[in-house]
């Protein structure tokens, strides 16, 4: 199973979950599926920033949107071992 790397597309997107880390890898058989993937394992939608999201909001985060790059990638490192 491919690699895919997942970004918002705008950096400075205050619905990206992990504002620490602006790239998140994962497996997935194909960009959708690794969307999907994205989406079950974030599925907060947040109107606001991470840190302070509104109750309710609605469809406010990153469902339904294109503001998520996905691109294939090759596999990351592992982690260094102490």
């Amino acid at each position: 199973m491919p690699w895919y790397a997942i970004r918002p597309r705008d950096a400075a997107d205050p619905r990206w979950p992990l504002p620490q880390s602006p790239v998140i890898t994962l497996k997935a058989a194909d960009p959708d599926e690794a969307r999907a993937r994205f989406l079950e394992a974030y599925p907060s939608r947040p109107f606001g920033t991470p840190g302070s999201p509104v109750a309710d909001a609605g469809e406010a985060g990153l469902h339904e949107d294109d503001s998520l790059v996905i691109d294939p990638c090759d596999a990351p490192a592992a982690p260094d071992q102490p």
